[in-house]
């Protein structure tokens, strides 16, 4: 009691317990308030994102959604996994699609930091027989807590928010596709990977981009190689004539023209270091020019065994 006033002072403790059973609603049953989440998160690659900073930032907004409603108490976060590839497929979703079964699981409902970061295209919508039937919620920043996915105005929601990471990745997809061809065909600049057999990679001076080149990382472009250019026009040559792709690899055999991966050791330390002609040694060793479709495949006789 207060002694001023003769008014009873509010039981604090009381009250903090009244909240903390009060009852929400999931799916059609009742469970305590104070929810248990299971965080997920998702990174697409290791080597040009941080995984760690990726991680925190998507934890940091999936805490800030869950707070004053319950705490994350389990994390499953995928790294280096495409929002393509569906959640069967990443080891760490799989697990949390496998504990969502499990009676024992853990947690009520799952939290993710961004919608894009968990899904791709309609990927949530097949969650939802799932998630009803082991009584699991799904909370998403974008709809600033629970979604219902018996909603009809949720679902349109998912999956005009799936069609906008769809798009993200083709316009990403295209944007870096159409910027690496003006390089290639503009600059003459070379990408990355191996050089086409005829050319040969050379440095051009600095890289263009002011911190790479501070790094220390030089820009390279492609050149005729003196070596193996000349076989390259011969070869488009006897084409023009009619020779057939078989004749034309036979022919370069029998000359003992040194194949492509013989030609660049540096870059086939796996292929053997002669390359036998067509008719001296067996022509589906991995060091004779082939036509196309006579790749054995690793680990696999040659067809010509």
């Amino acid at each position: 009691m207060n002694a001023m006033t003769d008014v009873p002072e509010p039981d604090l403790l009381g009250l903090w317990a009244t909240s903390r059973t009060q009852r929400v609603g999931i799916y059609g049953r009742t469970v305590e308030a104070g929810l248990r989440f299971a965080f997920y998160g998702r990174v697409s690659t290791q080597d040009n994102q941080d995984p760690v900073s990726s991680r925190r930032w998507q934890f940091d907004f999936a805490g800030e959604l869950v707070a004053g409603h319950g705490r994350i108490v389990a994390e499953y976060f995928d790294a280096g996994y495409s929002r393509e590839v569906a959640w069967a497929d990443r080891p760490e979703a799989a697990r949390l699609l496998a504990a969502i079964t499990d009676p024992d699981r853990g947690f009520d409902a799952i939290v993710v930091g961004e919608y894009a970061r968990a899904f791709f295209g309609s990927q949530a919508i097949p969650l939802a027989p799932l998630l009803r039937a082991h009584g699991v919620q799904l909370w998403l920043p974008e709809v600033d807590g629970p979604v219902d996915l018996a909603n009809p105005t949720h679902q349109a929601l998912l999956m005009l928010l799936g069609a906008q990471a769809k798009q993200d990745v083709q316009r990403a997809r295209f944007r870096t596709t159409a910027a690496m061809q003006a390089q290639a065909r503009e600059q003459g600049r070379h990408l990355g990977g191996r050089p086409p057999y005829g050319y040969r990679i050379i440095d051009a001076g600095p890289h263009p981009n002011s911190a790479h080149a501070a790094w220390g990382r030089r820009l390279h472009r492609l050149e005729p190689d003196p070596e193996t250019a000349p076989w390259v026009k011969w070869i488009f040559a006897r084409r023009l004539k009619g020779d057939s792709i078989a004749s034309i690899a036979r022919m370069l055999n029998e000359m003992d023209i040194p194949c492509p991966s013989a030609a660049d050791r540096e870059r086939n330390p796996h292929r053997p270091g002669e390359a036998p002609s067509h008719r001296r040694g067996d022509p589906g060793q991995s060091a004779v020019h082939r036509p196309p479709g006579l790749e054995p495949a690793a680990d696999q006789p040659s067809p010509h065994r």
